[in-house]
C-alpha cells in the first residue's frame, strides 16, 4: 500500500498494512485487552513503517479523558508563595512549568485559587472537570487530601509526604544546610537569625530545621522565635527587622531568610536603619529569583528549580492519568549560589 505524498496515515492504513482488524489495532494502541505478542508486533511494525501518529483527541476519547488538569493554590495572603498576585514563583511554576509541559501533550490547564472552609468542596467540583489535580501545600488537610486522592489522580507540590499521594518537592534541607555550612565555615560567622515564612508551611519548616541543625553542628548561636516570623513577603521581612530594632534587639552577624522576597525586605530595613550589608550584617535568601542577581549587593541564596517543579508535577500526573509505569515521588535539588550579600565577590 502506498500513501499519497503529504497524506497522514490513519488507523485504517495501519490495520491494512498489519493484516488485522481495526478493533485489534485499537486494542494494541490503547493498551486494552490482551492482544498476543504476534499481534502487538505486527501492529507496531506497521506503525513504524507508516510513521503513524495516533490522533490525540481520538485517543483521549477512547480512554474517557477530558485532556484537562486542575492546578490549585491558596488564595491571596494564605498562599505558600507569598500571594500569587505578587510572587514571580507562581508564574514560573504554573505558566512556564506546568502549562508548557501540558501543551506538549495537548492538555489544557484549569487554574483555581481557593481559600476558607469551602476549599474541599471546591476541589471536588474541580475534580469532576479535570482528569487529575496538582495541589499546592496546605490547600486542604491531609485527611481531606487522602479522601480526594481516592477519587481522582493527585500530585502535590511542596507538601509533606502523604500516604497514597505522590508529590514533587525541593530538597529544602539539603540546600539550606549547605548554605549555613558556607556561612559558618567559609566566613566564620558565629551568630545567625532566621526570618521565617508562614509557620505552617512545610517548606518553611524544613528550612528552619536545617538552619537550626547546621548552626548547632558548627557551634553557632541561632536567634529565632515569634519576633522573627515573616510571611514570605518583602513587607513581612522589613516589618520583622524594624520591630526587632525598635525593641533594641542586637542583630546577629548573619540573617538567613526563608525566601528571596523576605531577604529583599530585610535588606531594605537594614539600609534604612544604617546597617550596611554585608559589612555589619550578612543576608541570604532562598529561591534565586531573577531580581537576586540585580540587587546591590547581589543576593546570596539557594537556587531551587521552580520551573522544573511545575513541569515535573504535570509529567508525573500525566503518567498516572494515562496509566504509565514508574510513577514515584520526586525530590529536586537545591543548590547554594554565593554572591555579595554574604561577603563573597560578585562573581
Amino acid at each position: 500500500m502506498t500513501l499519497r505524498p503529504r497524506e497522514s496515515a490513519t488507523i485504517y492504513d495501519v490495520a491494512h498494512r498489519a493484516g488485522l482488524s481495526i478493533a485489534s489495532v485499537s486494542r494494541v494502541l490503547n493498551q486494552r485487552g490482551k492482544p498476543t505478542v504476534e499481534t502487538r508486533e505486527r501492529v507496531m511494525k506497521a506503525v513504524r513503517e507508516l510513521s503513524y501518529v495516533p490522533d490525540g483527541a481520538a485517543l483521549a476519547l477512547s480512554r474517557g479523558l477530558k485532556e484537562v488538569v486542575g492546578v490549585v493554590f491558596r488564595r491571596g495572603e494564605q498562599a505558600g508563595f507569598a500571594g500569587e498576585d505578587e510572587s514571580p514563583l507562581f508564574d514560573e511554576i504554573v505558566n512556564r512549568g506546568i502549562q508548557t509541559s501540558a501543551h506538549l501533550v495537548g492538555f489544557d490547564v484549569l487554574i483555581s485559587l481557593v481559600s476558607g472552609s469551602d476549599a474541599a468542596t471546591r476541589l471536588q467540583v474541580l475534580a469532576r472537570k479535570a482528569d487529575g489535580l496538582i495541589i499546592h501545600d496546605r490547600v486542604i488537610s491531609a485527611p481531606q487530601l487522602a479522601r480526594l486522592a481516592a477519587l481522582t489522580p493527585i500530585v502535590t507540590l511542596a507538601s509533606k509526604p502523604i500516604p497514597g499521594v505522590l508529590s514533587v518537592r525541593c530538597d529544602n534541607g539539603g540546600g539550606m544546610r549547605a548554605l549555613v555550612r558556607h556561612l559558618a565555615v567559609d566566613h566564620g560567622f558565629r551568630s545567625f537569625g532566621y526570618v521565617s515564612g508562614h509557620v505552617d508551611s512545610p517548606d518553611n519548616q524544613a528550612r528552619a530545621r536545617a538552619v537550626a541543625l547546621e548552626a548547632r553542628r558548627n557551634g553557632c548561636q541561632l536567634l529565632r522565635g515569634p519576633e522573627w516570623v515573616g510571611d514570605y513577603s518583602a513587607a513581612g521581612g522589613a516589618r520583622a527587622i524594624s520591630a526587632l530594632l525598635s525593641a533594641g534587639t542586637r542583630l546577629p552577624r548573619c540573617i538567613i531568610c526563608a525566601n528571596d522576597q523576605t531577604a529583599l525586605g530585610v535588606m531594605h530595613a537594614l539600609d534604612r536603619h544604617g546597617f550596611p550589608v554585608p559589612g555589619d550584617v550578612a543576608v541570604t535568601g532562598f529561591d534565586d529569583l531573577a531580581f537576586a542577581r540585580h540587587l546591590r549587593p547581589t543576593l546570596t541564596t539557594v537556587r531551587q528549580p521552580i520551573r522544573e517543579m511545575g513541569a515535573s508535577a504535570f509529567d508525573l500526573l500525566h503518567r498516572i492519568i494515562v496509566g504509565g509505569g514508574g510513577a514515584h515521588d520526586i525530590l529536586l535539588p537545591a543548590i547554594p549560589v554565593v554572591r555579595e550579600s554574604c561577603g563573597c565577590s560578585a562573581a
